[in-house]
């Protein structure tokens, strides 16, 4: 029997991310699920991403740590902004967390590396990319193009994916 392709998996619990770790699994990848405590105001999604990881059979589910609540600047991560029950106003939304993707990209991306897994899967959509930078189809191309000069696969050239499926 032959080993499957293994790829990471961004899971924060949520719909998108959830939906992304299925689509991976029924492409025949072998998944390892990342989740990331990035200093958010609720763990909700967190406790529901165990209990996905273990539903859709990742291999195994790692918790990271960074806190991006230090610097503050968002209402995911800062209790002195507001969280907007419907945020309609034009521009980049208050609930936008600076470099939040970029973060837990590169984590995916180390976890990755050391796996030996050239694919990672991300459940950003084109719902969140009209409001968050770190969520377009530029972004998610430029952080490939960055995966693939900056880690020994990528030079060795094993090239590295970044799957965004719900993206369109």
């Amino acid at each position: 029997m032959t080993r499957k392709q293994a790829a990471v998996v961004l899971l924060s619990g949520g719909l998108d991310s959830s939906t992304c770790l299925a689509i991976a699994r029924d492409m025949g990848f072998d998944t390892y699920a990342l989740s990331v405590a990035y200093g958010q105001r609720h763990a909700a999604e967190l406790s529901a991403a165990t209990r996905v990881a273990t539903t859709l059979g990742a291999r195994e589910h790692r918790l990271a740590r960074v806190n991006l609540g230090q610097f503050g600047g968002s209402a995911l991560t800062d209790a002195a902004i507001a969280v907007p029950e419907d945020d309609d106003s034009e521009g980049i939304p208050v609930a936008y967390v600076p470099a939040r993707n970029t973060v837990m990209l590169s984590i995916a991306l180390a976890w990755a590396e050391v796996l030996g897994a050239r694919d990672i899967f991300v459940g950003v959509n084109a719902v969140d990319y009209s409001g968050y930078p770190d969520c377009r189809p530029e972004f998610i191309h430029a952080f490939e193009n960055m995966a693939n000069l900056a880690t020994k696969a990528g030079i060795e050239g094993q090239r590295i994916r970044i799957h965004a499926p719900l993206i369109h």
